[in-house]
C-alpha cells in the first residue's frame, strides 16, 4: 500500500467516523483500513484518531492532518489528469462555500443535474453567510453577494441580484402602506446585522436615478436571512432582500412588495477562488456550472 492510498483511507475514516463504513465505501477489508491507519500514525509520529467502542473521531493533530490530506489529494488528482482527458471527465473532490439561502433554494435543488453530468466529482458544500479564508480552510471556491474587498482572490462576477422592499399584510394593516420615501419616517424596519462585522445595514433606496440611505426605527435586529424574513412575516417591520429569497412568500401572500419605485441598487454576486495559473478541470466545470445556473434562475 503506497502513501497516497493510506491518505485516502485516513480521509474516508475521518469523514465516516467509522473504520467499517470507510472500508465498505472503499471496498476493502476492514483489516486493511486498520493497518493503513496504524502505519500512517507511525509514519507521522502522532495519534491521528481517537477510537471508542462506538465511533472514531480525529484528534486535534488528526483534524489538522486531515485538512492537509484533503488539499494534497486534490493536488495529486489534478496532477494525474492535467495532460489527459481530465478536462472532459473531471474527477476528485471539490470544497465550495455558499450563502445559506442560495445554497438551499438555488444550488442544492439543481445539483442532481450537475452530478448527472460529472459523476466522478465529490462535492463538499459549506453553507454559511460568514467570510471564509479559502486558503486557510482549504476551500476551492466561494459564492458571495455584495461588494468585494479581497484582492488576493480571483473574482468572476456573475451579475447583480435585484433587491425588493417587503412587508407583511399584518404590518400594512397596522402601520399603513408607505407610498414615498418620506413615509418611512413613521415606519419600522427589521435591522440586519452583518454576521461578520456586526454592522447594521441602513435602509437604501434610489430616487431620481441616485442612491441614498437612511436609518429607520426598529424593534428587531437579526443576523441571518432566515430570521430576517421570519420577522418580516411576523409583522415586525419592513425588509430589503434579494427578490429570489422571498419568491415563495410573495406568491403565497405572506409578504407583499412595497415602494417598488424606490428599490435599493442591485447587489453584485460573484464566484471567488484562489489565484491559480491553471484551474483544475473540476473547479473549472463547477465555476461554469454555477455561472450558468445563476444566469438561468435569479439574474
Amino acid at each position: 500500500m503506497d502513501r497516497i492510498d493510506r491518505l485516502r483511507i485516513f480521509v474516508r475514516v475521518v469523514e465516516c467516523s467509522s473504520f467499517t463504513k470507510a472500508a465498505n465505501i472503499l471496498q476493502v477489508p476492514r483489516s486493511t483500513v486498520s493497518v493503513a491507519i496504524r502505519e500512517l500514525e507511525q509514519l507521522v509520529g502522532a495519534r491521528l484518531l481517537q477510537r471508542t467502542t462506538r465511533s472514531v473521531a480525529a484528534t486535534e493533530d488528526g483534524r489538522a492532518y486531515y485538512d492537509l490530506c484533503v488539499r494534497l489529494l486534490a493536488d495529486y488528482d489534478d496532477a494525474e489528469t492535467i495532460f489527459t482527458h481530465g478536462a472532459m471527465n473531471p474527477k476528485g473532490r471539490l470544497r465550495i462555500n455558499v450563502p445559506g439561502r442560495l445554497g438551499r433554494l438555488i444550488i442544492a435543488p439543481a445539483l442532481p443535474g450537475f452530478f448527472n453530468k460529472y459523476p466522478d466529482i465529490e462535492l463538499d458544500m459549506g453553507v454559511t453567510d460568514r467570510a471564509v479564508d479559502l486558503v486557510q480552510e482549504g476551500i476551492d471556491c466561494v459564492v458571495r453577494v455584495g461588494e468585494l474587498n479581497d484582492s488576493s482572490l480571483v473574482a468572476r462576477k456573475l451579475g447583480n441580484l435585484p433587491l425588493i422592499n417587503c412587508a407583511s399584510p399584518d404590518y400594512v394593516a397596522r402601520y399603513g402602506l408607505p407610498q414615498t420615501v418620506k413615509d418611512l419616517g413613521r415606519h419600522f424596519a427589521v435591522n440586519y446585522a452583518s454576521p461578520t462585522t456586526g454592522r447594521i445595514a441602513r435602509w437604501e433606496y434610489t430616487e431620481d436615478g441616485h442612491s441614498a440611505e437612511i436609518s429607520m426605527r426598529s424593534f428587531m435586529t437579526v443576523n441571518t436571512a432566515e430570521a430576517y424574513i421570519a420577522c418580516c412575516e411576523a409583522g415586525l417591520g419592513l425588509i430589503q432582500i434579494p427578490a429570489y429569497d422571498v419568491e415563495m412568500q410573495l406568491r403565497a401572500g405572506s409578504l407583499v412588495e412595497v415602494l417598488s419605485s424606490h428599490r435599493a441598487e442591485p447587489m453584485p454576486i460573484a464566484i471567488l477562488y484562489p489565484h491559480r495559473q491553471h484551474l483544475s478541470p473540476r473547479l473549472q466545470v463547477m465555476v461554469d456550472w454555477l455561472a450558468d445556473l445563476f444566469s438561468r434562475t435569479i439574474l
